[in-house]
């Protein structure tokens, strides 16, 4: 353990703010099977419909944690630069570990982007090495379950998106063929009207294009599903909420990020200004980013990515504050079967959980790269094996990889 005088040190290795285990004086024998250290961590990047970065933890007792980052570049960079601060350190300090590493990570900006995707990997496997180390489900460890299984919701696509009546076959098709009672489709598609994309400005010739998938998309499936929409922050504050007001008729679940992500009073502003509800947050890092967002009642919905946003416990404490403020909370998702199913987790554990999106249906082999079955008819049920409870395929992560990357060391 390092001395007051180190700690106080500006020049020392160590400073107040670090949360080592040494640091902190965390150096007592637990008993068990709890006195496990990490010696490892790895990482591979898989070709799926994204770049997927997957992130192994080893340890001393030779049990391995599995974890996903958000799909990017530079994450993999990010991880390795962090194997020294948990090296040594006990997985199943999950809360102080990874704040220890947002402050050794601040000068590489730990409030934002690639560098909390980076964290977020590595807590989600620490999630699935403590739940293996404990013998008990991630879910446990976030508080137990509210349910059993957790909904689903497909993220649509077709050859032609912007074609109200093709959107509407696809819609069919999904609920229809593949089970699904909750969609959504791509709403900042272009129309064939636009002038000038780059001012965000919607004419109402290209608002009433919109109108027109919704209209066909909601009526198609009527009651027999739920659908949302997703701008991708398209559009200006003035053309959000005519866009809003527009489809105030429509059975719409959700109007997704309208306007541009940095701007929370224009955000609000958008979301107070129309009964259609707004759902946002996948841009938007760890509890602090989302917090005016809830506080200011700023959304209708909050959509974190979970291992884009800090990972399971920064989601779960998320949605614990949305909670006070009755607001639900529906995952954004585009992960491999890893962080889809640790997602899935934490839904099971929150009470105000929606639903957790699915972004791979098109993807033939997206399940093949566990070892188990992940989603039946719509749903995620939760398993109850330790950890996550899902088992990497490596001859299918050998067989996906991105070229030049290496398969894990299981030595």
């Amino acid at each position: 353990m390092v001395s007051y005088d180190e700690l106080h040190d500006p020049n020392a290795e160590y400073t107040m703010r670090e949360l080592s285990a040494e640091t902190m004086g965390v150096t007592g024998e637990r008993g068990g099977n709890r006195d496990v250290e990490i010696t490892d961590v790895q990482t591979t990047m898989v070709d799926g419909n994204f770049p997927w970065t997957l992130v192994r933890v080893y340890t001393d007792a030779g049990i391995v944690g599995t974890g996903e980052a958000y799909w990017g570049a530079g994450a993999p960079e990010l991880i390795e630069r962090m194997k020294p601060f948990v090296i040594g350190e006990n997985p199943l300090d999950i809360d102080r570990m990874t704040e220890h590493l947002v402050q050794k990570m601040s000068g590489e900006g730990s409030i934002g982007g690639v560098t909390v995707t980076a964290i977020s990997g590595i807590e989600v496997a620490l999630h699935d090495l403590a739940g293996k180390i404990l013998g008990v489900p991630a879910y446990q460890l976030l508080g137990g379950k509210y349910r059993d299984k957790v909904r689903v919701y497909c993220d649509c696509h077709t050859a032609d998106e912007a074609d109200p009546i093709a959107c509407a076959d696809e819609a069919e098709r999904v609920v229809d063929e593949l089970g699904y009672d909750a969609l959504k489709f791509d709403l900042d598609v272009p129309s064939g009207h636009e002038k000038d994309r780059a001012n965000r400005h919607l004419r109402g010739i290209e608002i009433d294009h919109k109108v027109s998938i919704v209209e066909a998309v909601t009526e198609r499936v009527g009651s027999r599903a739920d659908v949302a929409f997703d701008c991708h922050w398209t559009f200006s504050g003035g053309s959000a909420k005519r866009l809003a007001e527009a489809l105030e008729p429509y059975d719409v679940w959700w109007l997704e990020d309208p306007v541009p992500p940095e701007n929370h009073d224009v955000q609000r502003e958008v979301t107070q200004s129309t009964s259609t509800p707004i759902g946002v947050g996948e841009n938007v890092y760890r509890k602090h980013g989302q917090r005016r967002l809830i506080e200011n009642q700023a959304v209708d919905i909050i959509a974190p990515d979970m291992p884009k946003v800090g990972g399971m416990r920064e989601t779960r404490k998320i949605a614990d504050l949305a909670d006070m403020y009755y607001i639900p909370v529906a995952m954004h998702n585009v992960a491999s079967p890893i962080a889809t199913m640790g997602s899935a987790h934490v839904g099971a554990a929150i009470p105000n959980s929606l639903a957790v999106e699915y972004h791979s249906y098109e993807l033939g082999w997206w399940e093949d790269l566990v070892e188990e079955d992940v989603i039946e008819d719509g749903y995620i049920e939760i398993p109850e094996k330790p950890g996550l409870g899902v088992t990497l395929d490596m001859d299918v992560v050998e067989e996906k990889m991105v070229d030049g990357e290496t398969l894990f060391d299981e030595a």
